[in-house]
Parts: structure tokens; C-alpha cells; sequence
């Protein structure tokens, strides 16, 4: 080493650091930062100083006044005092800014650093800030979802392979706030999609006839029970109060053909009721009247067998009667049969002279006449029409008749 290099290690450091005392190295003067220019300070700044600064800010603002280094003790006691008054002032403010009110039909769900703590019922309560937050839930409110507003979510497929356009809405509210905040990011989302799934899987398993027409309640009751089932396994916090169908029917490409089986059922139907009428119209019509036949055909049995057993006895007793007098019972019965027969014909008696002769008798004219009287003219006629001869040939061999009619 030489010796400038020697000399130049003894040379005092013109230029000193900020913090060092002296400094008059250069002839610039005392360059510490805190703007501290006494030269006999040995260290770092003094902090009652830098409180003072501050205390005299914070009193000026409240209308006091600031003094120097020169106020002493007593500036330092009201330094300390307006420094109290300001934290007073800022507790009360933090204190105040805890306080929150939960309206009826809500609760509040308090969360401690981010995580839950704790579920504040209706009513003032009060958290302390910036170390506890507060979520409030409406879980009174009863809200609602439209599904089959585009065709991409009307459209299902049923059992039979056939497509349906349903549309329905389900009406749901919060069940559990601490679920609804922490389980599920998008808990209406969420909801949406388990609706949807939850309809095309009932769907999935039921003829189109039956989701269109008879199964419209049972489709959305069975809607409603998967997807409380389903969200009960999500743990989101909804409850399903309502799950209702406002509209089912075939797709718009084929509802005109589907109009025309429907009306061809619709037919149908009311041809089966109306043949079910008639048949409850003349079915008891039509036993009663065979009722009524069985009872007259019974009683025209009971006459014809009454009168059959009245025959007999009577013919028995005649019978009887025949034994004792065969004679007399003969001509009666003669007697009884003619008077039986001529009581119930028309009767002409013709008055025909020099003769006792049985003559031809124009019976089609007479039974043409109205009533059983002849008048003048009718004899005169019938009198014309007469033979004028007489067969005796004939009247002997009526009479041989007659009497063999009487001998048997």
C-alpha cells in the first residue's frame, strides 16, 4: 500500500450518514431525515416530539391550539388527554357501528373471520366489527321458478317414446340459512337444474297419454318428492313448498294429429256413456216386462188349471147325472149345446108356406146386414132368392140326419 493511499484512509469522511452527528465534514450541515438540527443530538429522533406533532394536529381540528417544545409538561398532559378523547371517541364509533336489527321472517347468519358462528333470530343484536360479519336471510319469502320457457327445457321424452312440451313453476323458500350461505355457491341455479332433472326422469317413467291427461297431479307430486330428495342430499338449504304442471301437451309439429286422436277418444268415450245409458234405460225396462209376462203367463196357468179342474168336476158330475137318466140327460145336453150355439150367431126365421123343407140360406148377405133385424125389403129379398121347388129327395134325407144326429 502506498502512502496516498495511507493518508487517504487517515482523512476524516467528508461525507457522513444522515443519523451521524457532526457532519462538518463538508460545511453542509446536519443531514438527518427527521429535521432534527441540534448537533448534539446522539441518536434517533425524539418520539414525544413526534406525539406532540400530532396531538397538536388533532387539537387544532377541535379548535385548540398547538404549542412548542416550550409548553412542557403541561402541553404533554393535554396532548396525552386529546388522545384519549379520540380513542373514546373512535370505540364509541366502532361500538356503534356493531349494532344491526333483524327483521321478522329473517335471520341472521354471523360469521367469525369467515367462518360461521352463530344464527341470530328477529330483533337489535350486535357484532363486533371488522372481526365478525353478518349475512341476512329471508327465509319467509316464498319464491319461484318458471321451467319450460325455451324448448330446450320444455321438450321430455316419456316411457313410450314419445316427446312432450310441459311447462310448469315451482314455488320454493329457504329452509336453513347456514346451508343455503355455505354448501352450495348458486343455490337458485342449483335448484333449477334439480327441477328439471327431477321432472324428465318422472316423465321418463310414464306413458304420454297418462302425463297429458290422468297423471298431471301425480307427475308433479312425484316431481316434488325426487326433488326434495334430492336437494336433502345437496344440503342447500330449500325446501319445495309447491311444484305445479300449467301445461302438457305434444309437440307443436304434431299437435294437430294429436287434436284428432284426441277427438277420436273424446268420441269414443261419449258412444261407450250414451250406450251405457241406453243399456241402464231399457235393461230395467225390459226386466220388468219380463217380470210382468212371467206373472200373467202364472196366472193364465192358474185360470187354465182352475178351469180345467171345473171342467172335470162338472163333466163327473154330468157323468153321474148321464147313469141315472141317459135320456134326459141327452136332450139336455142337446138343448145346452144349441142354446150355446145359436146364442152367439145371427138368427134369421123365414116364414115359408106349404112346406116344412130345408132351403139354401144366403148367410154372406145376411152376416153383411148391421144388426140382427131384417127389414121388409131384406125378406122380400130373401124370399125371391128362394127356390120355388122343393127336393124331397133332399128333405127326407135332412131328416134321416137329423134323427140319427138325435139316436147317437
Amino acid at each position: 500500500m502506498s502512502n496516498e493511499d495511507i493518508s487517504k484512509l487517515n482523512k476524516p469522511n467528508q461525507e457522513m450518514a444522515w443519523n451521524e452527528p457532526g457532519g462538518s465534514g463538508n460545511g453542509s450541515g446536519n443531514k438527518d431525515p427527521w429535521g432534527n438540527k441540534n448537533k448534539n443530538q446522539d441518536g434517533p429522533p425524539d418520539l414525544d416530539e413526534v406525539f406532540k406533532k400530532l396531538n397538536d394536529k388533532v387539537t387544532s381540528l377541535f379548535g385548540g391550539k398547538g404549542g412548542g417544545r416550550s409548553g412542557g409538561r403541561g402541553s404533554a398532559a393535554g396532548g396525552g388527554k386529546g388522545l384519549s378523547f379520540v380513542a373514546v371517541i373512535l370505540l364509541v364509533l366502532w361500538v356503534l357501528s356493531g349494532i344491526y336489527i333483524i327483521d321478522e321472517g329473517r335471520e341472521g347468519v354471523v360469521l367469525r373471520f369467515g367462518a360461521f358462528d352463530r344464527i341470530t333470530e328477529p330483533g337489535p343484536h350486535w357484532y363486533p366489527r371488522f372481526i365478525e360479519t353478518v349475512e341476512i336471510v329471508d327465509v319467509e319469502q316464498v319464491r319461484s321458478i318458471n321451467i319450460g320457457a325455451t324448448s330446450f327445457e320444455s321438450l321430455m321424452l316419456t316411457k313410450d317414446e314419445n316427446i312432450v312440451d310441459i311447462q310448469f313453476a315451482v314455488q320454493y323458500k329457504v329452509g336453513n340459512s347456514k346451508d343455503y350461505i355455505f354448501n352450495v355457491r348458486d343455490p337458485d341455479t342449483t335448484l333449477r337444474q334439480v327441477t328439471e332433472t327431477a321432472m324428465r326422469e318422472v316423465v321418463g317413467k310414464n306413458n304420454m297419454d297418462f302425463v297429458i291427461k290422468d297423471g298431471r297431479v301425480q307427475v308433479a307430486t312425484s316431481t316434488k318428492d325426487l326433488m326434495t330428495e334430492i336437494l336433502d342430499s345437496y344440503k342447500t338449504g330449500l325446501v319445495v313448498t309447491n311444484v305445479n304442471m300449467q301445461n302438457a301437451q305434444p309437440p307443436e309439429q304434431v299437435q294437430h294429429a294429436f287434436s284428432d286422436a284426441v277427438k277420436a277418444r273424446e268420441d269414443k268415450v261419449r258412444l261407450e256413456n250414451e250406450a251405457e245409458a241406453y243399456f241402464n234405460d231399457i235393461i230395467p225396462k225390459a226386466r220388468g216386462k219380463a217380470a210382468r209376462m212371467e206373472q200373467e203367463a202364472a196366472a193364465y196357468r192358474d185360470q187354465i188349471i182352475a178351469k180345467a179342474n171345473g171342467e172335470t168336476e162338472r163333466f163327473l158330475k154330468v157323468l153321474t147325472e148321464y147313469k141315472r137318466a141317459p135320456i134326459v140327460t141327452r136332450e139336455r145336453l142337446y138343448l145346452e149345446a144349441m142354446e150355446s150355439v145359436l146364442g152367439n150367431s145371427n138368427k134369421v126365421m123365414v116364414d115359408v108356406k106349404k112346406g116344412n123343407n130345408l132351403m139354401y140360406l144366403p148367410l154372406d148377405r145376411l152376416q153383411s146386414r148391421q144388426g140382427s133385424s131384417l127389414s121388409v125389403q131384406d125378406l122380400e129379398e130373401l124370399k125371391q132368392s128362394l127356390p120355388s121347388t122343393t127336393n124331397s129327395n133332399n128333405t127326407s134325407r135332412t131328416r134321416d140326419n137329423l134323427r140319427g144326429r138325435e139316436g147317437r
